[in-house]
Formats: C-alpha cells, structure tokens, sequence
C-alpha cells in the first residue's frame, strides 16, 4: 500500500513560518542526494536559496513538487521522500523545461521517483511545454565499454549501469551531451598564476583592459554584461538540445545579482574591456556560497566571438582567480562544468590546474 503522496510545494512566507517544514524537507533531500553522487557537501544547497527562488518568478516560474510519507504527521521535514524541481523559462525558451529530481536513498525502489517525475511531466505539459532538459550526474567517467553510453556530439562517455541513466532511458530520455567537472584545487602558485596573467596580458596588448567587480554588477556595465549573456546562451556548445536564444537586458542582469545576494550567495566578476570602444568583450563570474568558506563555484565565462584570439579567456580568468586569492584565501577549491566538445575552454582551465572529476550527462525528451 502507498504511503506517500505527491504535493506542490507552497511558498512559505518565511523559513521559520508553519508551512516551512515541506521547503526544509526538499532541500534535506536535495542535499542527501547530492551527498550521496558527490560524497561531500560542496555542491549543497540551502534553504534560503530555495525559498529565494520561489519569491522571485519573474524571468523563470519555479514548480516544486515533493513526496511526502503520509503514515506519520507533523511538521517533520523528515517527511519528505523526494522531489522534483521544475524551472520553466518566461522571457524565452518558454517551449522548454529543466528538471531536477531525486529520492533520499533510503526510500528508493517504492515508486516514488516514477510518479515525482510523471507529475513534473505533466505539470510542464500543463505549462504548455513541449520539452523538458535534465541531467545524471557522475563522480567519475567511465572508461569506454560496451555498457557506456556515447554523446552524438562525439565527446564524453555516461555509465548505463548508473540507476540515474537506467531511469532517464526507461522513460523516455535522450543523451544529448556530456559535460566535463573540472575541480581546482586551491592554494596555487602565485608565480605560476602571474606567468599566465603575463602572457595573455601580452598577447591581448593595450587595446584591453581587465575590470573586476564584487557582488553587483556596477550600473554602467549592467547593459554590456547583458548582451554577454545572450552571447552566452548561444554561443556555449549545447549539442543538440532544444534551445534558443535567451532574452537578457540591464534590468535583468541586475534583478539576478540582487536575487543571489539577497540569499547570502557573493559574486566575483573579472571582464575585459575593448578601451577604443569602450565595451565589454568578455567575462568570467565565480559564486561563493554561503555554507562554506573552502569552496566556490565557477560560473560563466565568454569571450565573444569577434575577440576570439587574443588570449582573453586565459587574462579574464587568470586575473579573477589572483582576486580570489586576495578576497578569499581561505578557498581551498573550485568546481566548473564544461561541454566535452569545448576544448578551447577545456585546455585554459587545464592549464590553470584544473583537474577532471567526473561531470554529468544532460538529457532531453519530448512531452
């Protein structure tokens, strides 16, 4: 007999308001999940940022659903099985979906997965969604083998004995493509870190000039970081996902930075500026959580296409992490994700001392 139940999350007023416990349950299993893919806790999430994305739904509507065991009650987080984390986009790709799902491991094999992920369908379906993205994350690629599974872009293996990809190939998905999780370990060389700051400084020569920034983007830079991310969102490798062209302008860019400080989430930006024209041509973002201070997410980095080939992506990364070092030297790693095909990119972070660390298969299918 079922046990449990699927629930839309509510927005709680605040994380100590009565209805809170079902948004402290997802992210206790969030972060059991995580745990258990990545065996640590630098990738974990809080409570803050999920109640943060559920205030602010301008740009994304965010439909949470959880699995809550019904044989007990009370207002016990530890109620939640499972979830589901459905982000839909409104200012674009508003044919598409992302999803997030899992089940604490002491609970899987029950069915609870299935009908998170049958309810998240249909709630994207519900939305006017045609397709929906995810990925299966892996701690390590396998090694090339008859039970592997091939990106169709030519780069990056999936294990199909991993329970996550059975899953997604029972229901459905596709394997798109196969992103790389490089992992930095931190102190560096500081002479090391400067002959590469040198040498791309030399190579991009006076006609560009770093800027670095903390937290939120300056006003007069918020339009020009705006079309860098359009650029962004075409111009990173996404094999052959469903994707267009994402709609950005200074006002969002600015009301995104507001969101990840409002949740205690901190920002380190280094662009790079063309001085004759005065614009940005390129830029790199770190984002430092607030649950550590050893760990730090690498973000975004994109040097755009007409300024390709002066080493800028090697100056705007080289100069950021010299910042970090300064700004946060008790950081003692930094994780990124990088398309397997993208091996421009792959060889700058190689070159800094990225090391691979497993990565994760991204998936498409169909509603």
């Amino acid at each position: 007999m079922t046990t449990w139940s699927i629930r839309e999350l509510p927005v709680p007023t605040s994380l100590d308001s009565p209805g809170a416990w079902l948004l402290h349950g997802m992210v206790d299993a969030q972060n059991e999940a995580i745990r258990e893919a990545w065996g640590s806790d630098d990738f974990a999430t809080t409570a803050r940022r999920a109640l943060s994305q559920l205030e602010h739904q301008v740009d994304t509507r965010r439909v949470r659903l959880v699995a809550v065991d019904e044989a007990t009650d009370g207002a016990d987080p530890g109620r939640v099985l499972g979830f589901a984390r459905l982000d839909l986009p409104l200012a674009d790709n508003t044919h598409t979906g992302w999803l997030d799902l899992g089940v604490r491991p002491g609970h899987r094999g029950r069915g609870i997965g299935d009908a998170l992920h049958t309810a998240a369908c249909d709630a994207a379906r519900a939305e006017g969604r045609t397709r929906l993205m995810t990925e299966t994350e892996q701690a390590v690629e396998p090694p090339p083998g008859p039970q592997t599974l091939a990106a169709p872009t030519g780069e990056g293996l999936v294990s199909g004995t991993d329970v996550p990809v059975r899953f997604a190939l029972a229901r459905g998905w596709t394997l798109e493509q196969v992103a790389r999780h490089s992992r930095l370990t931190l102190p560096l060389d500081l002479a090391d870190l400067e002959e590469h700051r040198a040498r791309a400084a030399a190579a991009a020569g006076p006609d560009y000039r770093p800027v670095t920034w903390v937290d939120a983007t300056p006003e007069h830079w918020a339009e020009q970081m705006a079309l860098l991310h359009v650029s962004m969102s075409t111009d990173e490798p996404s094999g052959a996902l469903d994707v267009e062209q994402e709609v950005w302008d200074a006002a969002r860019v600015l009301r995104d930075d507001a969101q990840t400080l409002s949740r205690d989430e901190h920002l380190l930006t280094t662009a790079v500026e063309h001085v004759s024209s005065g614009r940005l041509v390129a830029y790199s973002q770190l984002m430092i959580p607030p649950h550590t201070d050893e760990f730090v997410w690498q973000e975004d980095t994109l040097v755009a296409r007409e300024h390709r080939g002066h080493r800028l992506g090697m100056l705007v990364k080289a100069v950021q992490l010299q910042r970090l070092v300064d700004e946060r030297p008790s950081v003692r790693r930094i994780s990124t994700w990088n398309a397997e095909e993208n091996r421009w990119m792959l060889a700058i972070n190689i070159a800094l001392g990225f090391r691979p660390a497993g990565g994760s298969g991204v998936w498409q299918r169909s509603l």
